[in-house]
């Protein structure tokens, strides 16, 4: 800052103006009256020396014109400048620009190097770091101490320590030096030398000097002043009235910029603290209790949520959110119970019979919780990269499934063609409806209950899918990005390769076997390692009620890799017939033996036998022969190429199976589609339809049914008359036969029974989450779908997990919870003991307050000083803190792992905990010394210097 310039008489006289200065002390009610409108003007290069005896006021009056203490009245002018308006900032600045202090006492800081004790006051100006030790080291040579300036305070005599102080106040050349008893603790050799100094110093400043020897003041000062009870009893050499003639109006102005940089503040801490080593670890080591029990406490809980994390995406890879085109509406059928529940209570009067509908309501709900999911869009949502499901899905990603639709053939031991969802195909093959072989080949073991739903869908609807893979067919669960892994790791992470090695290539499969290397007895038939007349042998028991000895004996691994398994597409199960309609062979052996030599025949080959593993937490693949996304991709693709896929896309308006129009439009459509179809079934259900007819006694359009004496013709003769009857029957009989028997199908259902599957339209969507909470903000993004969405696009589901975990969420929250109780506990009592710490270092470094405060230093620069150290202490706690605890996790985990019996669970401390919880350490710490460190701020710098 540009000062204004001070005019030269003034500077050249007097350096400072004390103008009718009063000050009084108050203690209670007493008041003691230190100076009493007291008038003193000094030159600017002379040596003044108070004298007085004591409680005349001379250390208040050298205090008051060091700015160390405020008068109550008058004004005190230094070069020029009133300072009846300073603020403490002000007077920080005078001090630090105008005033050297040397002191009886010395009043170095112990912890410091002399060199740095001489170069604090250039630091609190401002100066760079190389031209204030530059200056220091002269200021120290000019004394005679430039060979130690690396020694402590303590290494000094009293005379060396005192040359320090006068280097000290003269570093930042001053304009008044201000020495308080300077030889008050030296010897007289000592003090002769000192008071050359001061003498020397006083020939181009001014210098005061209050002392009790009036021998070396007579002897050395070229000024005596006396003070006696606050009033000035003598001057030898007062400044005259006419000295003062030209003299210019005082104004205020400040004397430039003061103030200590964070750097200089964290060393000065850094210094002190380093100086008391064994406190210094003492107390880093109490405040780190606190840190060491957050610590430890985060260790286990993050040990444990590892382990619920990791039950959690267990839990979630085996029940994903699964999205099926049919599925129950599980909350449709809840409410209706709830409903029925709810009527209950409001039932009848008991005054007669009242019917009880709650079955039939029961069964309509069921049937009416039967939804069908519009997949596609959906999947178009999903695709989206930016929607808010996949912001929250896991590692395993979102998996979308199709179902190709073929059948798998092989021989058994025997050569007999089985097929492996029906075990035989010829002679006297078993119903796949029948109790007996349901039941058999229900799979506990299967985890995926999409298809156990389907199932229940199917028989509650009495709907089937034509063409259906076989049961024991699953396939393999693919990495998020199937082309480059076709195998998940979700697969790979639960299950061991027994023998073999995992499919590379679309006719490779593997045998899945469950933990205990178990397959269904059933599948054991379809894939023909056991003879299958041994398997009608046992389900004719099995539905006669006898009891059966199953064969259970053990198959070698290279006997199931060694079955020839050979896969149809349903398109290739149809040929085509010379009236250029396609006819469905895949029940008849001695076609699909034809079809098993045809070149679209695909040779499956078992590539391995993979197993369960004991520990698995999810199993995906049901027992039976998993096949991969790549077989799946390349039906899908066959399906799109086939013919009787192209014949069908050619003509959209007719059924290439028979060749009746789709969706007939009036009655003569109707009729004509009647004659054909039934002119297109073998004599036997011709003769099986006419039978039917007889048992009616009329058609409904008042119209005789066949004759009843064909009942007892053979079915040829029966299907003659009943083709001879259509031929003359009315357009009306021909449209209820049709309306009653007749199917022509749809397009789109043709196309599905052939195969064809589009991309866009997955038979499932899987969406995998690796936690809860992600779980159910993907729930919550679907909420937000069906919103927007068109009411026949909306999405129905059900969440198992919920369903299940609901209550394990409930426990991890209430863990929480407590965990979170005792950090907050940890954190208050660390907060009180660091306060208490630090105030205890505010008491013992008063004196060093005042000396910074004497050199300039703000308010501000005091508080920084404390807060620096408790930033230390903090750091050292909090590093402290963290070493201690990694080193009792060790036996921590063992004592755990003791008592809970069980080593999945291990305590850890994650690095980004141990950041946070160093970084709150020093924050703490900065908080419980934010109230020492004000009160170090608000010492009084005269009366912290007089603290021993």
């Amino acid at each position: 800052m540009n000062l204004p310039a001070i005019p030269i008489q003034a500077v050249r006289d007097y350096v400072l103006q004390i103008k009718d200065i009063s000050k009084q002390y108050k203690t209670g009610d007493f008041t003691q009256q230190a100076l009493d409108h007291v008038s003193l003007t000094l030159r600017d290069n002379e040596f003044v020396a108070i004298l007085g005896p004591s409680g005349s006021g001379k250390t208040t009056l050298l205090n008051i014109i060091g700015g160390l203490d405020r008068y109550d009245e008058g004004d005190l002018v230094i070069n020029g400048t009133s300072t009846k308006k300073y603020k403490d900032r002000d007077w920080d600045s005078y001090r630090n620009h105008t005033v050297g202090f040397v002191f009886q006492s010395y009043n170095l800081i112990p912890h410091q190097s002399i060199l740095s004790n001489v170069e604090l006051a250039l630091t609190i100006s401002g100066v760079s770091r190389a031209d204030r030790h530059k200056r220091a080291e002269e200021a120290l040579k000019k004394v005679g101490l430039g060979k130690h300036v690396n020694k402590k305070p303590n290494q000094l005599s009293g005379g060396q320590m005192q040359r320090v102080a006068i280097a000290r106040a003269l570093v930042n050349d001053p304009s008044i030096v201000l020495a308080d008893e300077p030889t008050g603790a030296l010897d007289s050799e000592t003090s002769v030398q000192i008071m050359d100094l001061l003498k020397e110093v006083a020939q181009d400043r001014l210098v005061v000097m209050v002392t009790h020897n009036p021998e070396l003041a007579y002897e050395y000062a070229n000024r005596i002043v006396e003070l006696k009870d606050g009033v000035i009893r003598g001057d030898s050499r007062p400044v005259e009235p006419e000295e003062t003639a030209s003299e210019a109006p005082a104004v205020h102005r400040t004397m430039g910029r003061a103030s200590m940089s964070f750097a200089t503040s964290v060393a000065l801490s850094f210094n002190n603290l380093k100086s008391k080593k064994a406190r210094t670890i003492l107390t880093s080591f109490a405040g780190s209790i606190g840190i060491i029990g957050i610590a430890l406490i985060l260790s286990v809980s993050a040990g444990v949520n590892h382990y619920i994390t990791d039950i959690q995406k267990e839990t979630l890879t085996s029940y994903p959110i699964e999205i099926n085109q049919q599925t129950f509406d599980m909350n449709k059928i809840m409410d209706t119970a709830q409903a029925a529940d709810d009527s209950k209570e409001h039932a009848q009067l008991r005054d007669g019979i009242y019917p009880d509908d709650s079955s039939v309501k029961g069964a309509s709900s069921v049937t009416s919780g039967i939804t069908t999911n519009n997949l596609s869009p959906f999947k178009k949502f999903l695709d989206k990269p930016d929607n808010d499901v996949r912001k929250h899905v896991g590692d395993v990603g979102i998996q979308y499934s199709y179902s190709p639709k073929f059948s798998v053939f092989t021989h058994d031991g025997s050569g007999t063609l089985v097929n492996v969802d029906g075990v035989k195909i010829s002679g006297s093959s078993v119903a796949s409806d029948s109790v007996a072989s349901t039941m058999a080949g229900l799979n506990s073991s299967s985890s995926d209950i999409g298809s156990i739903q389907s199932m229940q869908i199917s028989k509650i609807t009495g709907k089937t899918e034509n063409n259906k893979a076989p049961s024991a067919f699953s396939e393999i669960m693919p990495g998020e990005h199937a082309d480059k892994q076709p195998i998940s790791s979700v697969i790979t992470d639960n299950y061991q390769m027994v023998k073999g090695d995992w499919p590379k290539s679309s006719d490779q499969v593997v045998l899945v076997l469950d933990k205990n290397n178990e397959i269904p007895l059933t599948q054991v038939y379809e894939l023909g390692l056991l003879p299958s007349a041994d398997y009608n042998d046992m389900m004719n028991r099995l539905n006669n009620g006898e009891k059966v000895k199953t064969n259970t004996s053990r198959i070698d691994y290279s006997k199931a890799m060694e079955q020839p398994l050979t896969l149809l597409p349903a398109a290739d199960q149809y040929v085509k017939d010379a009236d250029g309609h396609y006819r469905y062979v895949g029940n008849d052996a001695d076609q699909v033996g034809k079809l098993m030599d045809s070149p679209n025949a695909m040779k499956l080959h078992v590539m391995g036998v993979v197993r369960a593993n004991s520990d698995a937490k999810t199993t995906p693949l049901a027992p039976g022969i998993g096949y991969t996304r790549m077989l799946t991709d390349k039906l899908i693709a066959h399906a799109n190429d086939s013919e009787i896929v192209s014949s069908q896309k050619t003509d959209r308006g007719h059924n290439v199976l028979n060749g009746m129009t789709f969706a007939p439009s009036d009655d003569a459509a109707k009729a004509a589609n009647a004659k054909t179809y039934i002119a297109s079934l073998p004599v036997s259900e011709q003769a099986n339809m006419a039978k039917s007819l007889m048992s009616q006694t009329s058609l409904g359009m008042g119209t005789p049914a066949p004759s009843q004496q064909s009942a007892g013709a053979t079915e040829e003769q029966t299907a003659q008359a009943f083709n001879h009857y259509l031929a003359t029957a009315s357009e009306s009989v021909l449209v209820s036969i049709y309306n009653q028997y007749v199917s022509t199908g749809t397009y789109d259902g043709n196309l599905a029974d052939f195969g064809v599957i589009g991309r866009d339209a997955p038979s499932s969507i899987k969406i995998y989450a690796d936690s809860f909470e992600a779980k159910n903000a993907i729930e919550d993004a679907i909420k937000q779908y069906n919103e927007g969405a068109k009411e026949k696009d909306r999405i129905v589901y059900t969440d198992y997990a919920g369903l299940m975990m609901n209550s394990v969420t409930t426990i991890i929250n209430v863990i929480t919870y407590v965990l979170i109780a005792f950090v907050a506990v940890s954190l208050v009592v660390s907060s009180i003991m660091i306060g208490i710490i630090t105030y205890i270092s505010v008491l013992e470094r008063t004196k060093e307050i005042g000396i910074l405060r004497a050199m300039g230093a703000s308010k501000r620069n005091v508080s920084t000083v404390f807060n620096a150290e408790t930033g230390i202490i903090g750091l050292c706690a909090g590093l402290i803190g963290i070493a201690v605890t990694l080193m009792l996790i060790i036996p921590g985990n063992a004592l755990m792992h003791h008592f809970m019996g069980t080593d999945q669970v291990n305590a850890v401390l994650p690095v980004s905990g141990a950041v946070i919880l160093v970084v709150l350490s020093v924050v703490l710490t900065l908080i419980g010394g934010l109230i020492p460190s004000s009160k170090a701020a608000k010492q009084d710098p005269a009366t912290a210097l007089r603290t021993e």
